[in-house]
């Protein structure tokens, strides 16, 4: 019976389609009357038949181009009710249905639609104008239908008046979602938005980024590669060309099959509720609509493969849309998804990690060159966009890098070579101060050790030595906020009072063999040792501590260089850096004057010339020191400081000692008082000859200046006034000498002498 009444309904569309419409009966392609009337959309047809007059006539033509996969859809809808009526699920209640052909065409849908709402059981085909349709009894209840978007997002719009529930098979345009425009829609297939989001995720898992995409010109194909598009965008997918095809062109190749059909009837009362609710299973499966009118089902992938000649459609996956992923049921599926990996479809090619992208001319995003990722910059990806920045404070990358790199902490180390010599020069210059003071306190009793201004005097410049070399060993090895400090205080200190004995010490000379009486009275009045020593110390201490208390050193990074921190003692002020080393440089300069004034002493007692220089290496060290210094960047820069100490130091030490070191270790015979008294009376009695010659040159000059004088007075005067003068050289010279002895001779011996 069933059969008979499926092959009636196929006759009965096949020859309503053959003919031309001539009444509102003809139009419809199947038809049974019920209690309940469910209205059809189905595009049997392919194409409606062009009309050849002109101006075209407003009539429904015949439709061409049977579409045998469609008509099987319209036989599942009716052996559906069919079902449903010969089954006690609406008992006393029967479904009718009232199927069209919509030919594919959107006006003949829109026909059909018309026909759907007018009055229910009305001789007439009409349709009432009304503010409100709530108690209006249109000719069906519901729709299924239509197929495809187009068609289906127009019949929605009307029938969305009496908020008519609309069921679509096959409509996917993800504007259909929209509940705004259209609330009484439903499909039991999944939005366009859904599939190109899987179709846009399983190219990129492909690993294509340069693809061309076909579509067809009406609604659900315009709307579907805009939805494409942004899928693609986001993932970094372009879109090479695009092909838009006429619509609703046939493919014989093509077999469709059907992917749902309806398990449950609808009920007759508050219809668009129960379908926002409805729930069904089929072969465990749970199915519903969501807020958007959605069914809740996926998609299945399929791969078009040509074998030997022929093309075959295999199932390779499942696209679950609730969790964005693929499912493969077996391992030849997943080896075919590998497969697509292989196939290449890139405009360029993958940039590798420690490269990046840059754009080409191309309108394209996805065609680039690959570019090497620049210094202290990194990309531990491909095809990145852009190289990240290494924090350059505490990391480093190389051109290229797939990672940074930590920057590697260096100062001035222990084990450095250089490091080694300059303290092997300190060690060295530690062991020339033990050794002298070693000679000097074996020779305490001798001229040479009394005449350097006793034993004291020459221990406390040895201990400021050892000091000035000791202070190199603050200048390396990791720096710390202590050592900062001490290095700088303990060589500036230090020094100042190396310096401030040898200032007294030639303070001291000078004084001692000055035969000008002015000069000697105003040396005798300046010549103080301890408040000389312990003022100029004390000023530089001042110094010192007030550097320390308001802008004392301390350790810093110095994260300037690209690959490296220096570990450096940063001095804090610059200004008392300078003043330290510009005091130092005031006492020096002193001394230095001092110490030239006597240059020309005796032989064996002249220290006064040595000092001068070590004076002049010491300024030599120091003016070489400012440049290089300000020049010099790195964990080298302390040596720099160093070097210039250590050439300072051994300058001074080996001016200030080792003559007389010299003196008392291979010159003994000339290390006796009696030579050393042989030695002062000869240049006593040289430098007393010498002030007499001068003094007789300049009475003689004043004699013949008096001459051309007429005034015989005037000439007695000048004659009285030399030879007072020289009167008072010669006593001078005989007290100086006297002097000298009784301090260097016992009383016995001194007559003889």
């Amino acid at each position: 019976m069933a059969l008979l009444i499926i092959l009636n309904t196929y006759l009965i569309i096949i020859l309503a389609a053959s003919q031309p419409c001539q009444t509102p009966e003809d139009f419809v392609a199947a038809t049974s009357p019920g209690h309940i009337m469910i209205g059809g959309l189905f595009a049997i047809h392919e194409k409606m038949l062009s009309s050849e007059d002109y101006p075209r006539r407003p009539q429904i033509q015949k439709c061409i181009g049977f579409e045998i996969s469609v008509f099987l859809q319209t036989l599942a809808m009716i052996h559906s009710i069919e079902m449903i009526n010969n089954s006690t699920l609406l008992s006393g209640v029967k479904l009718g249905y009232e199927i069209y052909d919509t030919c594919a065409e959107v006006t003949v849908a829109m026909a059909a639609a018309l026909r759907f709402l007018s009055k229910f059981n009305c001789s007439r085909e009409i349709v009432e104008f009304k503010c409100d349709y709530s108690s209006y009894m249109p000719r069906v209840k519901a729709v299924i239908g239509a197929g495809y978007s187009e068609i289906t997002i127009a019949v929605s719009r009307i029938l969305n008046l009496q908020l008519m529930p609309q069921v679509s098979y096959e409509s996917t345009a993800e504007i259909l979602s929209d509940k705004i425009r259209f609330p009484s829609f439903f499909r039991t297939v999944p939005s366009d938005f859904y599939q190109t989001k899987a179709m846009a995720h399983l190219i990129q898992k492909s690993g294509w980024n340069w693809i061309g995409m076909i579509t067809t010109d009406d609604d659900y194909g315009r709307l579907a590669l805009n939805t494409f598009a942004i899928q693609a965008a986001a993932n970094n997918v372009c879109i090479a060309f695009k092909e838009v095809l006429p619509a609703f062109l046939s493919d014989g190749t093509i077999e469709v099959r059907i992917d749902q059909t309806l398990e449950k009837i609808i009920a007759e009362a508050q219809l668009l509720n129960v379908l926002k609710n409805v729930t069904f299973t089929d072969g465990g499966n749970s199915f519903h609509f969501d807020a958007h009118g959605d069914l809740n089902t996926g998609y299945e992938v399929v791969l078009w493969k040509e074998i030997n000649g022929h093309m075959t459609i295999t199932k390779m996956a499942e696209y679950d849309l609730q969790n964005d992923v693929f499912i493969v049921t077996d391992q030849e599926t997943k080896d075919e998804f590998r497969n697509l990996k292989k196939i290449p479809s890139k405009c360029s090619k993958e940039c590798s990690p420690g490269e990046m992208k840059k754009a080409t001319k191309s309108q394209h995003s996805c065609c680039y060159e690959c570019v090497n990722c620049p210094e202290n910059h990194y990309s531990n990806q491909t095809d990145m966009d852009r190289c990240f920045l290494c924090n350059n404070e505490t990391h480093w990358a190389p051109v290229r890098s797939t990672r940074c790199f930590e920057k590697e902490v260096e100062y001035l180390n222990w084990n450095d070579s250089l490091a080694i010599l300059l303290l092997a020069l300190s060690l060295l210059g530690i062991i020339f101060v033990l050794v002298i003071g070693i000679i000097f306190t074996r020779n305490v009793n001798t001229p040479v050790v009394k005449s350097s201004g006793g034993l004291t005097v020459c221990y406390v410049i040895l201990f400021c030595h050892f000091l000035n070399f000791a202070s190199v060993g603050f200048f390396i090895g990791e720096p710390h906020d202590f050592t900062c400090k001490t290095r700088q205080m303990l060589f500036g200190v230090s020094f100042t009072l190396c310096v401030s004995c040898i200032l007294v010490k030639s303070l001291k000379i000078l004084l001692a063999f000055s035969f000008d009486p002015k000069l000697q009275n105003f040396l005798r009045c300046l010549y103080k040792p301890v408040p000389i020593i312990f003022t100029c110390t004390g000023i530089q201490v001042i110094i010192c501590t007030f550097w320390v208390i308001f802008a004392a050193p301390a350790v810093e990074e110095n994260v300037s260089l690209p690959r490296v921190i220096i570990l450096e003692c940063e001095e804090g002020s610059t200004l008392a850096f300078g003043t330290m080393l510009g005091y130092i440089a005031i006492l020096a300069f002193i001394c230095f004057i001092f110490a030239f004034k006597g240059r020309k002493l005796p032989e064996n007692y002249n220290e006064a010339k040595f000092i001068t220089f070590g004076m002049l290496i010491y300024f030599i060290a120091w003016l070489t020191f400012i440049p290089v210094y300000a020049t010099t960047f790195g964990k080298y820069l302390p040596a720099v400081e160093i070097i210039v100490i250590l050439i300072s130091n051994y300058g001074i030490l080996c001016c200030t000692f080792f003559p007389k070191c010299y003196v008392i270790l291979c010159k003994q015979e000339t290390n006796t008082k009696s030579a050393f008294l042989k030695m002062i009376y000869n240049y006593s009695s040289h430098s007393a000859g010498s002030l007499a010659m001068s003094h007789v040159s300049l009475d003689s000059t004043n004699s013949n200046i008096t001459m051309a004088k007429p005034s015989f007075s005037d000439k007695s005067t000048a004659w009285q006034k030399s030879k007072d003068l020289q009167a008072q050289t010669f006593a001078h010279i005989c007290r100086e000498n006297a002097t000298s002895l009784s301090k260097t001779l016992p009383r016995k011996r001194m007559s003889s002498i």
